[in-house]
């Protein structure tokens, strides 16, 4: 069976992915909240004749999709949780549609429905006699509460042989490095109110424990290995100066290479805690909100993911608002210095750089997180960035929301046709399957993963979120009570 037979059937739903990536676009929700996201991908997914399971780790948005009945088994994933505050049209200028409204500004519209796209793909090759299944795997909160550790958790992954996953981003290649497994923490001081002036000693300041906390976490800076990044922010600290605060609350982050070191330095903070409670004579509180590990590589999968964007080839934007999204943009020598110096130039004066390139990143160490790492713990996970986005496009921008709703289909059908590409291969080829696996046993295998969240642990709970009344359009299987047709 040839890649061509995935292109061309990717193509044959140019219009349906792409309708299907702007309505999603157009309705964006948050972390854990993605009703309706969901609902659109499971339709396409259950109506194409795929087995889907809703709620998995216990995460109302969360699903997994699968078409087929033999091994081997390979899978995709798709994000689709946009970002508080980044409202905005598909335009040149700063532009929101709903003031302080939520936005794209990670590209997971064209995520999710780019993964879609492969995922779909492979199905119509099984059905013309491909040997093996297809999981697709809908993955919630990515941009806060780690929705994949909850999923890993709950053995969303276990069965899977290999995972094919990207990113939106402003250049094609496969992505070979690591990132920073993180913990994440929110520490409540309880003290004792009173008059600030009048009667001080009457209270106790939960300010004065959160400060002598933050004290302590500037002293840890000197004494953590150079990898390890402390961060934190004060989200509750008193209400009027002249009322001693009865209660503050604080957010910390504690980012390292490895999941050990970042334990070791977890329980630093822990004690520097319950220090700072002792030395303000107050109470203290340390809730563990989030914890996931590092990407553990597999180059094997990124060398294939890499010949099969050449064997794509490459694309073109021709929508005039890429080269107005560009300029906005300025300067972004700083991006460009990524590259290699052979496609600086080429990059520099394109709206947008389509050719397919090396990865960037190999035996790398980045300076971000995700939660993927809990999924590349469990399974061999190749990953990639397409251009959805022009030169340069920091995420998290209204640049990157503009284009996410815009110019940035064609990078998510190349995403699409890479994907797809990759995973036949991987039902085509043991020698590749077997040299796919051989590495990740060699780089530690899963016997050795544990979910660094509580089996108890409610991300609802954790982050405040109201958990949502989801039940799909389409009666499908729910992974907590039977089917939905049966709640």
């Amino acid at each position: 069976m040839e890649l061509e037979t995935v292109t061309d059937a990717i193509e044959d739903r140019r219009d349906e992915l792409t309708e299907l990536a702007r309505d999603i676009w157009e309705h964006p929700q948050t972390a854990f909240e993605e009703t309706y996201a969901a609902d659109r991908l499971i339709g396409v997914l259950a109506e194409r004749g795929f087995d889907v399971e809703v709620g998995v780790g216990d995460v109302e948005t969360a699903f997994v999709a699968r078409y087929g009945e033999d091994d081997p088994v390979v899978g995709t994933m798709g994000e689709f949780d946009a970002l508080p505050g980044l409202s905005q049209r598909a335009s040149a200028t700063r532009d929101p549609i709903e003031e302080g409204g939520n936005g794209h500004g990670c590209g997971h519209n064209l995520f999710g429905v780019g993964s879609l796209g492969a995922a779909l793909a492979l199905a119509d090759a099984i059905d013309d006699g491909l040997e093996g299944s297809v999981v697709y795997a809908g993955t919630p909160a990515e941009e806060a509460g780690a929705g994949k550790v909850y999923m890993a958790r709950g053995g969303a992954f276990d069965d899977v042989d290999a995972m094919v996953s990207w990113h939106p981003g402003w250049y094609n290649a496969p992505t070979k490095g690591s990132c920073l497994a993180v913990d994440g923490f929110e520490v409540t001081v309880r003290g004792e109110s009173s008059h600030a002036a009048a009667s001080p000693e009457a209270g106790r300041s939960a300010l004065d424990g959160l400060q002598l906390l933050n004290t302590a976490v500037e002293y840890m800076r000197e004494h953590v290995p150079d990898p390890v990044r402390l961060h934190y922010v004060i989200t509750e600290g008193g209400d009027a100066a002249n009322v001693v605060p009865p209660e503050a609350t604080g957010e910390y982050l504690v980012r390292a290479p490895s999941r050990e070191l970042v334990e070791e330095v977890s329980a630093w903070l822990r004690r520097a805690a319950e220090g700072a409670a002792l030395m303000g004579d107050v109470d203290v509180e340390v809730t563990k909100i989030s914890g996931i590990y590092g990407v553990r590589p597999n180059e094997t999968l990124g060398d294939a993911i890499r010949e099969t964007m050449g064997d794509v080839g490459s694309f073109s934007v021709d929508d005039p608002l890429a080269a107005d999204l560009r300029e906005s943009l300025g300067d972004v020598s700083g991006q460009l210095a990524e590259l290699d110096p052979a496609h600086r130039d080429r990059a520099r004066d394109s709206a947008y750089f389509t050719e397919p390139i090396d990865a960037l990143d190999a035996g790398e160490t980045g300076s971000y997180s995700t939660d993927s790492g809990d999924v590349s713990q469990i399974v061999p996970l190749g990953r990639m960035t397409t251009a959805t986005w022009p030169v340069g496009t920091p995420p998290h921008s209204w640049q990157a929301v503009a284009a996410s709703g815009s110019t940035g289909i064609e990078g998510m059908l190349y995403a699409s046709k890479t994907i797809g590409g990759t995973l036949l291969r991987l039902l085509t080829d043991e020698e590749l399957r077997a040299e796919v696996v051989a590495e990740f046993e060699e780089r530690g295998g899963a016997d050795g993963y544990e979910s660094a969240m509580p089996a108890d642990a409610d991300p609802y709970e954790l982050l405040g979120v109201e958990r949502p009344d989801f039940e799909p359009t389409f009666g499908v299987e729910s992974a907590a009570a039977g089917t939905a047709d049966d709640d």
